[in-house]
């Protein structure tokens, strides 16, 4: 028996064709509602459960609303997602950053403003540099700060599940082991590398079939067990191959699953096959992870085949150094999956990775870090003109994202935007996690926070 009834739910709503039931595939994770580029294809609410950041809920896909009589079909329309709306939790308000803002956003802005319920505001169809500017435009509907996706692309989708969540009721208690915390853990890499014979050592027991053919694990499965800090839910995925190599449809449906996995948690584990080193294949993953703000450790697996140990090691670090910039620091662990060699080691690299994923830093400390980074290298000029940065703030964590104020922000060169987060992660100790670094070119930081 299903158990929808109690969850929480979630009314994904907007104009026609804004991408609404695009996104509501996207967080269901398969493919439930017609999608079309025609306006107007959903008529009726379609609803599934959808599991975001660890939390399970009811999802509703609304029909387009529109400004038309009540008697018409379109007026039926918005009817039906009023009601939507009347038993959400959360409202999820789409718009469509690639065509602007409408009067109708504006208006429809306005009306939920009145229903009193918590609203995510959704500019999707923000894919590239171009889109997430013109999703800035969204802040003029006075709901907070948009959170830029591309539903038709799985841009984002991380973070809006992680800002849909922050506005759901609070789970019932479940007692003393309900009340821990947990932490989700997806173990990823490519075909063969021990993946499910890690998992099976850490459970201690035999929960996964293994085997010497690649490729035995074709779902997502998830676990629970406790490591000497609390609970853990670890998720074993399929192999993962180049995307050029992938031709049956089961094996893309497993992908599917293992990207799922990896959106769903806090901490991806890329586990290496340490005698092949880290591949194009790793990095891929590894940048994926980064993209959706997933903190990041690596298990160097069968170590104990491994003749030339420093060789090895060296070769993953040089290529952690060139090609995962974003990760620099990352743990990595030597061990052997099939012995049970340096596996110890592997949670407590787990639970250091996810304590940085997790950590605020104030705004005191922030801001004096700025001010000696100011002074150790000033901006460099502009068109002739010398970039101002002001005021530093960390409005997020998981990842950690820090903003910068200042006159002209929004212009400073990438180099220096280099120089600003190597010397934020080296100066809080945060090795291994993808940080946010966001520009707000005003004069005053506090002029957003109205």
């Amino acid at each position: 028996m299903s158990t929808t009834a109690a969850l929480p739910v979630v009314a994904i709503l907007g104009r026609p064709n804004v991408g609404k039931s695009t996104l509501f595939n996207r967080l269901v994770g398969r493919r439930l509602a017609i999608v079309d580029d025609t306006p107007g294809v959903t008529r009726d609410r379609k609803e599934a459960e959808a599991r975001m950041a660890g939390r399970l809920v009811r999802l509703v896909d609304t029909a387009g609303l529109e400004e038309s009589a009540p008697e018409t079909l379109f007026g039926r329309m918005r009817a039906s997602s009023e009601a939507a709306l009347d038993q959400a939790d959360v409202a999820v308000f789409v718009v469509d950053a690639r065509a602007g803002l409408t009067p109708a956003d504006r208006a429809f802005a306005q009306w939920l403003r009145r229903a009193h319920r918590p609203v995510v505001l959704v500019a999707n169809k923000a894919e590239g540099r171009g889109g997430t500017a013109a999703a800035l435009e969204a802040y003029e509907l006075g709901l907070g700060d948009p959170v830029a996706v591309s539903a038709e692309h799985g841009e984002g989708i991380a973070t809006l599940m992680e800002a849909i969540v922050e506005h759901l009721p609070e789970e019932a208690e479940e007692g003393a082991e309900g009340a821990e915390k947990l932490l989700r853990l997806a173990i990823l890499g490519r075909p063969n590398a021990g993946k499910s014979t890690l998992l099976n050592t850490l459970l201690g027991e035999e929960r996964m079939i293994t085997g010497p053919e690649p490729g035995l694990t074709r779902d997502a499965v998830a676990s629970e067990f406790r490591d000497a800090e609390g609970p853990v839910r670890v998720v074993d995925t399929a192999g993962m191959r180049k995307r050029a190599r992938i031709t049956k449809r089961l094996e893309e449906m497993s992908v599917a699953a293992s990207i799922g996995a990896l959106r769903e948690a806090e901490v991806v584990l890329l586990v290496l096959d340490a005698n092949l080193g880290l591949e194009e294949q790793d990095i891929r993953i590894a940048r994926l992870a980064e993209r959706e703000g997933r903190a990041v450790a690596i298990a160097l697996n069968k170590w104990d085949a491994v003749p030339d140990r420093a060789a090895a090691r060296a070769r993953v670090q040089d290529t952690l150094e060139t090609s995962l910039n974003q990760l620099r620091g990352v743990e990595v662990v030597p061990l052997s999956a099939a012995t049970g060699a340096g596996v110890e080691r592997l949670m407590p690299a787990v639970r250091r990775t996810h304590e940085r994923w997790n950590r605020r830093i104030g705004t005191g400390a922030l801001n004096r870090w700025l001010e000696d980074a100011l002074s150790r290298h000033q901006p460099p000029l502009v068109e002739g003109r010398r970039l101002k940065l002001r005021y530093a703030t960390m409005p997020k964590a998981r990842p950690p994202t820090l903003v910068v104020f200042g006159t002209r922000a929004e212009q400073l060169p990438l180099e220096y935007r280099r120089y600003l987060l190597n010397g934020f992660r080296e100066a809080f100790d945060m090795p291994g996690v993808p940080i946010r670094l966001q520009l707000r070119g005003t004069e005053n930081p506090y002029a957003e926070e109205d």
